[in-house]
């Protein structure tokens, strides 16, 4: 009786974990050649901060992980979150805003238990404030095998 118990009580931690993460990038996706060429970024920029909150660029971390971006205007400015664009730097570039659209905020970006396959994954995070000021970065994440 007791092995039942500790197995349903098992199946319903799996199944609870499963319900509540969702997929940011594909397997599919994942498997897609890297893209080519120069990242460009430009020097000082009067545009937003954009800077990678979790999990920390370039440290192996296990999925599902918690991806969160904060967003920053310079001076009287004001973030535009209509602007924000998240592209999975894969050839062809891979769109994740729309997978991302109600975790986006004027303060950032805070997407709960993202499924991630392993495997290193570069993403481009593009946002403008409402005067047109446009900030770039590319942060790196390092998923676990």
């Amino acid at each position: 009786m007791k092995f039942i118990q500790f197995f349903a009580a098992s199946l319903f931690l799996l199944a609870a974990q499963i319900a509540f993460s969702a997929p940011l990038i594909s397997p599919k996706e994942a498997a897609l050649p890297a893209a080519s060429g120069a990242l460009a970024t430009r020097g000082i920029s009067r545009g937003p901060s954009v800077k990678l909150a979790s999990p920390e660029a370039d440290v192996p971390v296990n999925s599902p992980i918690d991806f969160k971006v904060h967003f920053e205007a310079r001076g009287e400015g004001k973030i535009d979150p209509n602007s924000v664009k998240v592209i999975y730097m894969k050839s062809p570039f891979v769109d994740l805003t729309p997978r991302l659209k109600s975790a986006i905020s004027a303060s950032g970006i805070d997407f709960a238990k993202a499924d991630i396959p392993p495997g290193t994954h570069m993403i481009r995070v593009t946002v403008k404030d409402v005067d047109g000021r446009e900030t770039n970065s590319v942060f790196t994440l390092n998923v676990a095998k």
